[in-house]
């Protein structure tokens, strides 16, 4: 009886990592990394926030 317990704590264990990962993952794929793009050109210069 104890080891399907074990089995059941690591299953659910195993899906709370694989969710924080996955939170995690999706967030760092929306947060803006706030990169600078600089155009230097004919008509002067250009900054733009991507």
């Amino acid at each position: 009886m104890q080891s399907k317990s074990n089995a059941l704590y690591f299953i659910v264990g195993a899906l709370v990592v694989v969710i924080a990962g996955m939170g995690y993952y999706i967030y760092d794929q929306q947060k803006d990394d706030g990169t600078v793009s600089l155009k230097i050109g004919e008509g002067g210069v250009s900054v733009e926030k991507n």
